[in-house]
């Protein structure tokens, strides 16, 4: 089973216990958050509805705030002796997912504690 959620403008296909880098999110480690859900699979059918999947959300859980690796930025105009060299290193948050809606664990929690 798995998901594409999105989150800092980008998506990303993310199954349950993935870890994933995103882009900096206002959270602690060990914080969870949730994340928007754009298509869930099961194995055997997709949901993309957006009315279906409209109060759904893969929750993850914080784990690690971080600098990425540099990234060079070098411009250069021939014949003009202009150069310029810029460095950058993106904040990232390292996240893992702790649960796909949807999941058959999850569907047997929901049931028991309904009981």
């Amino acid at each position: 089973m798995y998901a594409i959620v999105t989150t800092g403008g980008k998506q990303y296909k993310v199954a349950k216990g993935d870890i994933i880098d995103v882009e900096k999110l206002d959270a602690q480690p060990g914080d969870k958050v949730e994340l928007d859900v754009l298509m869930i699979n099961d194995g055997t059918k997709t949901i993309v509805d957006a009315v279906t999947l409209e109060g759904q959300k893969v929750t993850a859980e914080v784990v690690d705030q971080f600098k990425d690796k540099k990234v060079i930025v070098f411009k250069l105009h021939k014949r003009k002796r202009y150069h310029r060299t810029k460095g950058h290193r993106q904040n990232l948050t390292k996240l893992q997912v702790v649960a796909i809606p949807g999941e058959a664990g999850e569907a047997a929690k929901s049931a028991s504690t309904e009981e």
